[in-house]
């Protein structure tokens, strides 16, 4: 078992202290036995910092308060909460986090303005004073997004990103200073660093590469030799992953009219396969990613025309709020197990309970997973059976069925 994730005799702290005022905060959904926090020490780390470059300044709430500020990958929602007092933009790719943050602002009796709250395939704000970056996981995302906010940015802007020091790379800190300005990072603390950019108006980072296009590979099926797009952040954006190659040569075939569901759609190859090879069948395809949800919407309208009838939500799994209950077919799923740094099972298992809410009695729950992670007990606890399609050393195929 992860030690992350591995039940203490103290649950950690909820409580951030930040210069404004201790918060508390959690993560979304909501779980009183999740033991991971919905904050670290970069975000400790980031927001005294920031505290103390505005008391350095005459009138430290006021300057804060007059600049524009922005959030850039805010996991949970902590530094917008902080710092909601001065009516800073969020930016993120993340359903689950905005969702968090949305909770984490009403627990501590802020001002909740969903308008401030954008997704990475937002507009942009026009200006930027203060730019606030968590460091994402993805390399792509920062890249991506710190070309879409360049424009904002003004000689004035004051550039902080932050990360533990395992996520804060050498090629982390040569986008900052490619696309926006000379760098340089600060001493570690807690194992969390932060990096200090000053903007640089005169250069020119090029044009954006994303989004990223390649074609399939031709012995995979019905999707063979497609086209697939991924924006900026999407799950192997630039290859197709082993896993999922895996599940595309063992894909069912959909029946005419079958309702079928991509869970956790990444660039939407595996829904794009699928109404590939079952002609009639009714597409749609989930992730709580915004960046995700583009890129399956595009793979799919490229592979099947803007005509052909699918639908593309982002959103939690397939929480009751977001498909109904009974009415669905099929639902194909590569569950991710880990979230940002940490590896969990959470996922998966809200994946697996949501798609038997969301089936109808004899509709089936396809899965491919890492061998090792045994997702088909799981399956068999929730649904009462589960059969092995396929397997190879590392991956395995389940097949599920609501009785």
């Amino acid at each position: 078992m992860n030690p992350q994730t591995t039940p203490a005799a103290n649950p950690p702290t909820t409580l951030l202290a930040t210069p404004w005022g201790a918060l508390d905060l959690t993560r979304f959904p909501e779980d009183p036995r999740e033991r991971l926090r919905a904050w670290d020490a970069a975000d400790e780390y980031l927001l005294r910092h920031l505290a103390g470059e505005a008391a350095s300044a005459a009138g430290a709430a006021t300057e804060l308060a007059d600049r524009r500020i922005a959030v850039l990958g805010d996991r949970w929602g902590a530094l917008t909460t902080a710092l909601a007092g001065f009516r800073p933009v969020q930016i993120s790719d993340s359903h689950l986090g905005r969702q968090a943050t949305l909770a984490n602002l009403a627990r501590a009796g802020a001002d909740v303005d969903e308008d401030r709250l954008l997704t990475t395939r937002d507009t942009p704000p026009e200006r930027i004073d203060v730019l606030l970056v968590r460091v994402p996981k993805s390399l792509a995302l920062l890249e991506d997004q710190l070309h879409r906010l360049a424009p904002a940015i003004h000689p004035g802007t004051v550039v902080i990103g932050a990360g533990m020091v395992t996520e804060i790379h050498t090629s982390t800190l040569q986008l900052f200073e490619r696309i926006l300005g000379p760098t340089r990072t600060s001493l570690a603390v807690r194992k969390a660093r932060l990096i200090l950019c000053t903007p640089d108006p005169a250069l020119d980072p090029g044009p954006n590469p994303w989004p990223h296009r390649y074609a399939l590979p031709s012995d995979i099926g019905p999707a063979a030799g497609r086209t697939v797009v991924n924006h900026a952040g999407t799950f192997c954006a630039e290859r197709l992953d082993i896993g999922t190659r895996f599940f595309l040569a063992h894909l069912p075939t959909p029946a005419p009219g079958a309702r079928v569901v991509d869970l956790g759609c990444g660039n939407g190859v595996v829904g794009t396969a699928a109404a590939l090879a079952g002609p009639g069948a009714q597409l749609l395809f989930v992730d709580e990613s915004h960046q995700a949800v583009a890129s399956a919407e595009e793979t799919f309208r490229t592979n099947l025309g803007p005509d052909a009838p699918a639908e593309f939500l982002t959103a939690d799994a397939l929480a009751t709020d977001a498909v109904a209950p009974g009415s669905v077919d099929l639902v194909l799923n590569n569950p991710p197990f880990h979230s940002h740094q940490a590896t969990t099972d959470a996922t998966a298992w809200r994946m697996f309970t949501g798609a038997k809410r969301a089936l109808r009695p004899g509709g089936e729950l396809w899965v491919v997973g890492n061998r090792h992670l045994g997702y088909h007990v799981k399956l068999r606890r929730l649904f009462g059976n589960c059969r092995l399609v396929a397997g190879n050393p590392k991956f395995v195929v389940l097949r599920a069925v609501k009785r």
